[in-house]
């Protein structure tokens, strides 16, 4: 099996995300994987080696609530990254479909896998230094293979940050739009509710993050933090912040998240820090 191999600092030591030079901290470390999720990312880690070997997985990453120790059972959902040494193939997708399925079916502490595939290029790409770069330097805990955090700079929390990580929030809109149309179950609107809820809120606070000047992705603090900006939007933001935890059926909750604080989010954003670099 592949071993993890990593420098990076994993732990904030200086408040807002921060270490003690001022630079966005590592948010998550396997130590803070709380004890009833370790079997969930055994398996996971288990899983991923048996199904991409050396030749072709470069490196594996978990994110999200289960490495910042907050999951909850039952609800929080698992989240990995594949750095892949080439383009990712449908047969790489199939794959990483079937340990999605399978490690969803197996482990009832968790509701939902979600497996990313990059390849290692473009992960380490000058595009994507300050999106997906970012991504895997700070949000990203390694389980597998070397860590490109050491390939990757250290990051602030700056305008060109905010930029390159949301600015691309209208793209999303219309999407979303017409999946809230085409939805015909609660359950197909609690999905998209929770999806929106999560960008939008993610989204308002990098709007504000190079005033607040640190990270989080803690959906509570980050709407705190922008409703101290934005105290006009706060208790929307606040409302978002809830959906995202626990979504909602109610199409309109999915109005007000897309057409009204989505909309008006992803102008003010463009106005602020500009449109997200075009992808090809």
């Amino acid at each position: 099996m592949i071993v993890v191999a990593s420098s990076r600092q994993s732990v904030p030591i200086a408040g807002r995300g921060l270490d003690a030079e001022g630079w966005i901290a590592r948010e998550g470390a396997l130590s803070r994987i709380p004890a009833a999720f370790a079997g969930v990312v055994d398996a996971a880690r288990a899983r991923i080696a048996e199904s991409f070997d050396g030749a072709l997985l470069h490196s594996a990453y978990i994110y999200g609530s289960i490495p910042r120790g907050t999951a909850v059972l039952g609800v929080s959902d698992l989240d990995l990254l594949l750095a892949l040494r080439t383009e990712p193939t449908e047969a790489d997708r199939a794959a990483a479909t079937r340990i999605e399925q399978d490690l969803d079916r197996s482990f009832p502490q968790i509701d939902g896998v979600g497996v990313l595939l990059f390849s290692a290029r473009t992960l380490l790409s000058e595009l994507e230094q300050h999106d997906l770069g970012f991504f895997v330097a700070c949000l990203c805990t390694p389980l597998l293979g070397d860590d490109l955090a050491d390939q990757l700079p250290r990051y602030r929390a700056t305008p060109l940050l905010a930029r390159e990580t949301n600015g691309d929030l209208s793209l999303a809109l219309a999407g979303w739009r017409r999946q809230a149309a085409e939805a015909t179950t609660e359950q197909q609107r609690k999905a998209l509710s929770r999806v929106v809820a999560r960008r939008v809120v993610r989204t308002g606070f990098t709007l504000i993050m190079p005033r607040w000047g640190g990270w989080t992705s803690d959906l509570t603090e980050s709407a705190d933090a922008f409703g101290l900006y934005y105290p006009e939007r706060a208790e929307q933001m606040r409302r978002a912040a809830v959906i995202g935890r626990t979504p909602s059926p109610d199409p309109g909750v999915l109005r007000e998240l897309i057409d009204d604080l989505g909309s008006w989010l992803s102008a003010e954003y463009v106005t602020v820090h500009g449109e997200k670099t075009v992808r090809p």
